[in-house]
C-alpha cells in the first residue's frame, strides 16, 4: 500500500510540474494584453467609441448644456439665478487643456502600428486615420479656445533621470496649430472609410471639420488684427498675420465645396411644413442625408441622456419634477426675419407708440416669419406633441377711470380670470416662479417628441450633431463673401433660407452682418454663436457689461388677453416687451476672454508655457 502511495505520489508531482508550468503561461483573466486589444477589430472599435464620446464640446447635450443660457440665445428658468447673475465672463470659462485624451490617442497610433500584426494594411490605415481624425478634433478645440498649444503627436516616455525637462515643449504658434489641423485631414480624408457613416468620421466629416476650423483661422488672422490694438504674444502663440487670412478662407471654401459639391449630402426637406421640417432635420435619425456627423445615443442600450427632462415646457412635461430649465430669449426670437425680408422685430405696438397692435390670436404677431423660428422655439399660440403649449401670462383689465390697462397676472398656472377666460397659462411666464419659462418661450429644438423620453425613468435617446450640411453651406458663404465671390456667396446662403421658407434667392445683396444673422438664427442652440463671436472680434462689443445696451440684456415676451366688454378689442391680445424678470446682471465678456486662461498647475509643471494675453 505504502509502495502504491509513492507511485501515485511521483506521478502527482509530475502532472502539477507539467501543470504549474502550463499555468505559469496562462494570460490573465482580469487584464487585456496589447496584442489583444490591437489584433481585435471590435476592441479597437470599442475604445474609438470611448474617444469620440470624450470629444470636448462647450455645450452639448450631455456636456455643459446648461451655458446655452449663459449668453443671449437663452436664460435660465429653472431654479438658481446663477447663470442670470454673471457680473463678468471669468477667464478660465472656456479653459481647456486635455492631454490626457491626446496621449491616449498618441498611444493607439502608435500601439496599432506595433501590435497590430494580425490586421491587414488597410485595417490599420483606417483605423490610425480615424485616430488622428479625433485628434485633429481635440487641438481644434485646443486651439480655439486657448490659442497655440504644444503639438505633442507622440508619447512622451518619462526615463526617471529625474530631470523631466527634456519632455516640456513650448507652446505652437497659433498658427501653426491650425496648418497642423488642415494638413492631417488632407492626409487622412482618402483613408478614412466609414462610407457616409454620420456616427463615425469619414472624408466628409474630414472636410467638414477643415470647413469650420479653416474659417474660424481666417477670421481671427483678419478680425484680430482690426482690433485698435490686436491681441497676441511676441511668439504668434496668440494672434495670426492677417496675410494668412486669405489662404485660410479659400482652403475653408475649398473644403466646404468638396461636400457641396458631392451630392452625398442634402438638406432636409420632406416635411412640407417648413417649421416642423426644419425642427425634423436636426433631431431626425433615419432618412436625413444633413447630418454629417452626430453623437448618438440609443434607450435600448442605456445610453441616453435628461436633456428632455430639464427643458420641456411646463404643461406637456411627463414628471414632476424639473423642466423649462433654458427658455430662449427675445432677442433671439427677434432676429428671425420676416418672409417678406423686413427686420424681425415682432410688431406689438402701433407706428405712434400710443397703443397695442391687438392680435385675434396669440401667434398672430409671429405670422409669416422666417420658419426656422417654429423649427427652434415654442412661442406663444403654438403646439409640442400635438398638445397646445399655453403661454399666456395674464390678462389687461382696461380701467375707464384712467383710460389704461390694468395688468392681473396669477401664480397659479392654467387659472381662470372671472368671466371663465384663462387667466395665466398653464406654462405661464411666470415672473419668479422656477421651471416655468421667464422669458416667455420654450426651447423646440433638440428637445425629443418621444413618449416618456422627458421622464427620469426613461430619459431620451436625440441626438447631437456635430456638423450637418446646413453649416457647411454657411461656411462656404462666408468664405466666398470674404474672398470677393459674391454670387457664390449669394448662391450659397439663399439655398438655406429658401429650406425656411423664403423665396428662392430672396438676397440680392449680403453683407457680413447679414451672413452673422443666418448663423444666428440657422445654428441656434448648437454651440456655435459664443465661438462665432470670439473669432469675429465681436463679443466684447456686443456683451459689453453695459444694462443700456439692449444686446448686453435678456428680454421677454408677455403675452396677455384684453379684458375690455363691448370693445372691439375685447378678447384680443396684445403683448409686452420687457427685461425678463429674473435676469440681473449685463453680459460682459472682456478681452482676456479671448483666449482662455491656462492653469498655474501646467505653468508649474512646464515653465516653457506662456500665459495667455491680460492673465
Amino acid at each position: 500500500m505504502r509502495k502504491f502511495s509513492k507511485y501515485i505520489l511521483a506521478f502527482s508531482i509530475l502532472t502539477l510540474s507539467g501543470c504549474a508550468e502550463e499555468w505559469l503561461d496562462r494570460k490573465p483573466q482580469n487584464i487585456i494584453l496589447e496584442d489583444q486589444v490591437w489584433n481585435d477589430t471590435k476592441m479597437i472599435t470599442g475604445l474609438l467609441a470611448n474617444y469620440y464620446d470624450r470629444l470636448p464640446a462647450h455645450t452639448s447635450l450631455t456636456t455643459g448644456w446648461a451655458e446655452f443660457a449663459a449668453y443671449d440665445e437663452a436664460m435660465w428658468s429653472n431654479n438658481d439665478d446663477g447663470r442670470n447673475n454673471i457680473i463678468n465672463y471669468p477667464f478660465d470659462r472656456w479653459r481647456y487643456w486635455d492631454y490626457g485624451l491626446i496621449r491616449d490617442i498618441n498611444l493607439a497610433i502608435e500601439n496599432i502600428e506595433q501590435y497590430g500584426t494580425s490586421l491587414t494594411a488597410a485595417q490599420k490605415t483606417q483605423f490610425s486615420s480615424e485616430f488622428r481624425f479625433l485628434r485633429a478634433m481635440v487641438y481644434f478645440d485646443l486651439v480655439k479656445r486657448m490659442g497655440g498649444v504644444p503639438l505633442i503627436t507622440k508619447q512622451l516616455i518619462y526615463d526617471f533621470n529625474g530631470n523631466p525637462s527634456y519632455l516640456q515643449q513650448p507652446r505652437n504658434k497659433e498658427e501653426e496649430v491650425y496648418d497642423f489641423i488642415a494638413s492631417e485631414l488632407d492626409a487622412i480624408k482618402g483613408t478614412l472609410g466609414n462610407g457616409t457613416s454620420n456616427t463615425r468620421a469619414n472624408k466628409y466629416t474630414a472636410m467638414a471639420l477643415k470647413s469650420r476650423a479653416m474659417l474660424y483661422a481666417a477670421s481671427i488672422a483678419k478680425y484680430n488684427n482690426r482690433l485698435s490694438s490686436p491681441i497676441s504674444t511676441p511668439g504668434g502663440e496668440v494672434g495670426i498675420p492677417a496675410s494668412r487670412a486669405a489662404g485660410y478662407y479659400a482652403q475653408s471654401l475649398a473644403a466646404s465645396e468638396e461636400i457641396i459639391n458631392s451630392g452625398v449630402y442634402q438638406l432636409y426637406n420632406t416635411n412640407p411644413n417648413a417649421g416642423e421640417n426644419f425642427y425634423e432635420a436636426i433631431t431626425k435619425k433615419t432618412a436625413n442625408r444633413e447630418v454629417i456627423l452626430a453623437q448618438d445615443f440609443l434607450v435600448s442600450k442605456d445610453k441616453r441622456h435628461g436633456f428632455t427632462y430639464d427643458n420641456i415646457a411646463r404643461n406637456v412635461r411627463e414628471d414632476n419634477l424639473s423642466s423649462s430649465s433654458i427658455t430662449p430669449s427675445l432677442n433671439l426670437v427677434e432676429d428671425y426675419e420676416y418672409l417678406d425680408g423686413t427686420s424681425g422685430e415682432l410688431k406689438t405696438r402701433n407706428a405712434g407708440n400710443t397703443d397695442y397692435i391687438y392680435y385675434d390670436n396669440l401667434q398672430g404677431v409671429f405670422a409669416n416669419k422666417d420658419a426656422r423660428l417654429y423649427g427652434t422655439i415654442i412661442y406663444p399660440g403654438t403646439t409640442f406633441r400635438g398638445t397646445p403649449v399655453q403661454i399666456q401670462a395674464g390678462v389687461k383689465v382696461w380701467n375707464a377711470t384712467t383710460n389704461s390697462f390694468q395688468n392681473v397676472e396669477s401664480n397659479t398656472l392654467g387659472s381662470n380670470y372671472d368671466d371663465g377666460g384663462l387667466l395665466t397659462g398653464s406654462s405661464g411666464p411666470q415672473r419668479a416662479q422656477t421651471e416655468v419659462t421667464n422669458s416667455g418661450f420654450y426651447l423646440r429644438k433638440y428637445v425629443d417628441q418621444t413618449a416618456m423620453s422627458s421622464t427620469r425613468g426613461i430619459r431620451s435617446d436625440m441626438w447631437w450633431v456635430r456638423f450637418r450640411l446646413g453649416e457647411i453651406l454657411l461656411n462656404a458663404s462666408e468664405a466666398a463673401l470674404e474672398t470677393g465671390k459674391t454670387a457664390d456667396a449669394l448662391k450659397y446662403v439663399n439655398v438655406v433660407r429658401e429650406r425656411a421658407g423664403f423665396g428662392a434667392n430672396s438676397l440680392k445683396a449680403l453683407t457680413m452682418d447679414r451672413l452673422q444673422n443666418e448663423r444666428r438664427v440657422e445654428l441656434a442652440f448648437e454651440d456655435h454663436r459664443v465661438w462665432d463671436l470670439i473669432r469675429w472680434r465681436t463679443a466684447h462689443e456686443v456683451w459689453n457689461g453695459n444694462a443700456n445696451n439692449p444686446d448686453a440684456m435678456i428680454y421677454a415676451l408677455y403675452p396677455y388677453r384684453v379684458i375690455r366688454p363691448g370693445h372691439p378689442t375685447h378678447n384680443k391680445y396684445v403683448y409686452d416687451k420687457l427685461v425678463a424678470p429674473r435676469f440681473r446682471a449685463p453680459r460682459f465678456f472682456q478681452l482676456g476672454n479671448y483666449y482662455s486662461s491656462i492653469a498655474q498647475s501646467v505653468i508649474d509643471n512646464n515653465p516653457k508655457i506662456i500665459r495667455n494675453p491680460f492673465h
